[in-house]
């Protein structure tokens, strides 16, 4: 199934793509894209539905991020070895993990805002792993169990917040407003049956930026479930994003190239569709 949150900002509702690409309305079946929604037993009922006596929805409606209010918006950093190569960063023997603000969320199609006076915001195409149950211990044969559906994420990143402003911790450079575009929808993991053989790409204005694949992940999405559920209780909802292939601003030659206001970044994850997002300038009170 592929699950989508349509409508307004904060007044989102749930829904499903069709077999035939059509957004159908969930919400007389389902309260949200939550936590509850996500657990195994609850997947497995929508998927006994007959999509087609669903409600169509009419127009062309904005796609909300595709899960409601994660409890916590966990990240990766420098999970791919292309990636730590081109940053010139030694390959990392355990999981770098931080944390993403929920604050950051927003549609997958909505703006990106630079922050203010932002100079080195950057881009980040990553695979995005929605949890469907409690957590906690879990070992690496387990940990797809755990797992409810994965969806495309940009980690928009502002590296001068994130190197200079950080110390050792890069959370000033990750959680800015509309830095976690999240969708279009979650993909169910019936229909994903191996994440770790998905192509990756990102442009911006046009030109190819990043192209990878998830198997040159150092630490895939199993290794990832089971090692963060040792440190802390991964909840339904939860979101883990996983890491970059190469290609992000910061590493182009000879000259590093950021976003600025007006360029449009597209991106997308075989299977889990794809992103566009305009930069705007940085609005008080978007």
């Amino acid at each position: 199934m592929k699950l989508v949150r349509y409508g307004p900002p904060g007044k989102e509702k749930p829904g499903l793509i069709d077999a035939d690409g059509k957004l159908r309305d969930l919400s007389r079946k389902v309260k949200d894209i939550d936590a509850s929604t996500l657990a195994p037993a609850s997947l497995v009922q929508l998927r006994k539905l007959d999509t087609k006596k669903l409600p169509l929805v009419k127009g062309r409606p904005r796609l909300g991020p595709c899960v409601a209010t994660p409890p916590k918006f966990v990240a990766i950093g420098l999970n791919y070895i292309d990636h730590a190569r081109e940053t010139g960063s030694p390959i990392p023997d355990y999981p770098i993990v931080f944390f993403k603000a929920e604050t950051c969320i927003v549609g997958a199609n909505d703006n990106v805002m630079l922050p203010p006076d932002s100079t080195h915001t950057d881009w980040e195409v990553e695979l995005g792993v929605v949890i469907g149950r409690t957590a906690r211990q879990v070992a690496v044969k387990d940990a797809a169990k755990y797992v409810a559906g994965y969806c495309v994420i940009n980690d928009v990143s502002e590296r001068e917040y994130q190197m200079k402003r950080s110390a050792s911790q890069w959370n000033k450079g990750k959680g800015c407003d509309t830095f976690g575009p999240l969708g279009p929808w979650m993909v169910t993991t019936d229909e994903i049956k191996d994440p770790q053989n998905l192509d990756m790409w990102l442009d911006v204005n046009g030109s190819r930026r990043q192209t990878g694949n998830t198997r040159t992940m150092i630490f895939g999405v199993a290794e990832l479930v089971a090692d963060v559920s040792k440190y802390m209780t991964l909840l339904p909802g939860d979101v883990i994003t996983t890491g970059t292939p190469p290609g992000v601003g910061m590493g182009m030659k000879p000259t590093p190239q950021y976003l600025k206001a007006g360029d449009v970044v597209t991106l997308g994850i075989q299977g889990l569709g794809e992103q566009k997002q305009k930069v705007v300038a940085y609005k008080k009170g978007r």
